[in-house]
């Protein structure tokens, strides 16, 4: 029936290979198909996968896109991607960088049709770029699917409904855990299983989500037998491995790089005070050379409009100071 034991260790379905083993299977059509209507929310009745390669096995080529690129019967293009790890991104939240990444897919799939013999720009077939994430990339968001496409900044009118990205954030399924299996929505229950299929504490949820619905059984039995098979799990571990190595040696990095800002920033922190120090000294120097100038006319007498000119200084200051000689 394709429910998961409660104790066995299962591979995650929210990393990349592992997800795309379970999409891209032989016997995986109707899940593939399942999961897409769930996306999309329309029914889709077949669908073709394309590039079904696997990247190398060289843990050295992690970098390589995991995904699933697929055309439905009606010519719509749709490729699924699993984010497993996060993208380095800028400082400010904004996550541009993950969404830069979407757009450049996309794009580039759906231009890819004019070398098919496509003649006109509006017999395009549509195309689609889904992200499942295991972080969160719209954080004022609330909800855990963000549909995008070219619309008017003003009034929101739509410009073409050719290209579309869409991202599951799995990351924000806290409220729909507290639902019951039942009153979950397809793409809710495919998120589930994405996101807890791993974790046995929510084991016996994921299992009633799997016994709810044909294709998430299929995708159990699927996951199960990735899970079993040891060669898979040799290479889950190696790919884990190097990319904890990998976050290790970038974190280290920038702590090296830190403290050496510091130093830097010290240094030239001295240097710039000393700078400073010196420009404010000849300036207070200055002040004082001038002041005492006026002073020594004012005893002989001189006239106000004459000290101003040889001094500089302004008619109150030299007021002020008179009345203090005057004092």
């Amino acid at each position: 029936m394709g429910l998961l034991p409660m104790d066995f260790d299962i591979l995650p379905p929210s990393d990349d290979r592992v997800f795309k083993l379970i999409l891209t299977s032989p016997d995986a059509k109707p899940v593939l198909a399942d999961l897409i209507s769930a996306v999309l929310g329309r029914t889709v009745s077949d669908v073709v996968v394309r590039n079904n390669e696997l990247p190398p096995e060289d843990t050295e080529e992690k970098a390589e896109r995991f995904d699933a690129n697929c055309v439905l019967d009606d010519g719509t293009q749709v490729d699924l991607e699993m984010q497993a790890s996060r993208i380095q991104e800028e400082t400010d939240g904004n996550y541009q960088n993950i969404k830069g990444k979407s757009i450049y897919y996309l794009c580039d799939l759906h231009s890819s049709q004019s070398a098919k013999g496509v003649r006109r720009y509006d017999k395009l077939a549509q195309t689609y770029q889904v992200t499942f994430c295991s972080y969160t990339v719209f954080p004022d968001r609330s909800e855990f699917v963000n549909t995008f496409s070219l619309r008017h900044d003003a009034d929101n009118e739509l410009l073409s409904d050719a290209i579309h990205v869409i991202y599951v954030e799995l990351s924000k399924l806290q409220e729909i855990m507290k639902k019951s299996v039942m009153d979950m929505s397809d793409l809710e229950k495919w998120a589930v299983f994405f996101q807890y299929a791993s974790e046995p504490q929510e084991r016996e949820t994921v299992n009633e989500v799997i016994a709810s619905k044909e294709a998430l059984q299929m995708a159990g039995n699927l996951l199960m037998s990735i899970s079993k098979d040891e060669r898979e799990r040799a290479v889950f571990r190696s790919r884990r491995m190097y990319q904890t190595d990998r976050a290790s040696d970038l974190a280290t990095a920038e702590d090296r790089g830190e403290r050496r800002g510091i130093e830097i920033g010290k240094r030239e922190g001295v240097e710039i005070g000393k700078r400073e120090g010196v420009e404010i000294g000849k300036r207070e120097g200055a002040q004082n050379s001038r002041l005492e100038i006026a002073q020594r006319m004012l005893r002989r007498g001189r006239p106000i409009s004459e000290i101003v000119e040889d001094t500089g200084l302004s008619i109150e200051e030299i007021e002020t100071l008179k009345n203090g000689l005057d004092d």
